[in-house]
Order: structure tokens, then C-alpha cells, then sequence
């Protein structure tokens, strides 16, 4: 457990190679929910150190303040995220995000923070009708069904976890969250997957990143996958990660 702005974060580290792989989780996420995803992909790209860990209100962090606000995604950017890189040495990291995490990502770098690059699966620069009827549909379940106790399994307190993400994703004001200010200033590579049956975003979110961020670009869209690629298709997205670490991040350390 380590004390930044907003309480204690549950963490794991291990130590390893630079860059340090930093995973941020999706909005319902936690470092177990994550599965063995951050240790193939470590593995995968000759062991360099990695950092996981849960947010605030989630896994077993300190909870997060209720009702979330619409720039929730740039506190834990421009606040949270740096102090808890601090806390433990890391400079320059190679941000692996997924969903809300790879939002994060995007506002980490985008405030000029130097990163090594950037491993984005399934991200949102902007809010869109389909995302929020999925998101909607989610509500139903997560009231209908046994969804918060098995998302109890996960997190201290499933049912604050699961109300920090959704209301605020569904409130109206939220409706014009967007993120695409910040692309322009992000220089360092990146790694875009997401599959064509995902039903929180359409390809248009990647279309956005692509045309407006100044470093180079790799795009890998999955057939037949929603909005996990990590969990759907593991073996494609890691073997992703490894080839876009060793061949464009690698060379850029080279130079």
C-alpha cells in the first residue's frame, strides 16, 4: 500500500529492465481483474520492472470520493498517477492502458510527462451514443442480476465501484467529455488494439488518436473481439505489445 493524494493505492512491483511497464485498468478494473496479462506481456518483452495497481475505489485502495466528477480521468492523470511514479523512482514509463486506464495514458503523456510509449487497448478520446447505451445496458444487469457479488470478489466494495464508474459515465454532463486537447502533444510511440465487436467504441476513437498525436502509430483491430482484447485474445495482443516494444520503443531508446 502506498500513500499518495487520495489515500493508500494498492500496488505490485517488480523490478526489472527499463522501461518500467505501468498497467492502468479499465473502469471496473483492479490488479487482479487484470488477470495474467501484465506478466505475459513482462515476459514477453524480456522482463523489464512492471507496476500494477488499483485505483481509488477499487481492488483494495483506499475508496474514492462519491459522486466521481467529469474530469475524474485527469485528476488520476495529472495527480494521482504522477505522485504514485514518483513514490517509487519510476522516470519515463511505458504506460499499458485499457478503457478508462487507456484515457489515462493518454492525459498522462498529453501533459507533456515524458513516457517511453504508449500501449493503449480500447481507448476513449470522446463520449459516444454506443458507448453510453452499453454502459446503460450494464446498470440494468449490474441491478438485475449477481454481477456486484461477484464484482465483490474484486473490490472491498463492489457496489461503490461500481457507482463511481457508471453514474458519472451516465450523467449528462459527461456527455461532452473529450479528451482529443491533449493528443498534439504526445510524441512518443504508440500501440492501438481493439477489437470490431467491441460494444463500449467504435474505431472512430482510434481514427481520432491516429490523426492528431505526432508520434508514430500502430493500429491492430481484432475480428471478433469486444472490448477486452487483453482477456479475448491474449496470445495476438501480447505478441502486439512485444513486437511495437522491440521494434519502436527499443529504437527509440537506441537513439
Amino acid at each position: 500500500m502506498i500513500a499518495v493524494p487520495g489515500g493508500e493505492l494498492d500496488t505490485r512491483f517488480v523490478g526489472g529492465g527499463q522501461p518500467t511497464l505501468v498497467f492502468l485498468h479499465e473502469g471496473l478494473g483492479s490488479i487482479a481483474l487484470w488477470r495474467d496479462f501484465p506478466e505475459a506481456v513482462r515476459s514477453a518483452c524480456g522482463e523489464p520492472a512492471m507496476l500494477v495497481y488499483s485505483r481509488h475505489g477499487h481492488g483494495h485502495s483506499t475508496p474514492a470520493a462519491l459522486p466521481r466528477p467529469v474530469e475524474y480521468m485527469h485528476h488520476e492523470a495529472d495527480v494521482v498517477l504522477p505522485a504514485l511514479l514518483a513514490r517509487l523512482g519510476i522516470e519515463r514509463p511505458l504506460l499499458v492502458g485499457h478503457s478508462d486506464g487507456a484515457s489515462i495514458a493518454l492525459l498522462y503523456a498529453g501533459a507533456g510527462r515524458p513516457v517511453a510509449g504508449l500501449v493503449l487497448l480500447a481507448p476513449h478520446v470522446f463520449v459516444e451514443d454506443v458507448t453510453v447505451a452499453s454502459i446503460r445496458a450494464m446498470r440494468g444487469e449490474y441491478e438485475s442480476t449477481d454481477l456486484g457479488r461477484r464484482m465483490g470478489r474484486y473490490h472491498d466494495d463492489a457496489e461503490a465501484t461500481f457507482r463511481g464508474w457508471n453514474d458519472i459515465w451516465l450523467s449528462p454532463p459527461f456527455r461532452t467529455w473529450n479528451i482529443e486537447d491533449r493528443l498534439a502533444a504526445i510524441g512518443c510511440p504508440v500501440l492501438l488494439v481493439q477489437g470490431d465487436d467491441d460494444a463500449y467504441g467504435t474505431l472512430a476513437q482510434l481514427d481520432a488518436i491516429e490523426s492528431q498525436v505526432r508520434g508514430s502509430t500502430r493500429r491492430l483491430v481484432l475480428a471478433g473481439v469486444g472490448h477486452a482484447p487483453h482477456l479475448e485474445a491474449p496470445d495476438a495482443t501480447v505478441e502486439a505489445v512485444a513486437a511495437f516494444v522491440r521494434e519502436e520503443v527499443g529504437d527509440r531508446r537506441a537513439r
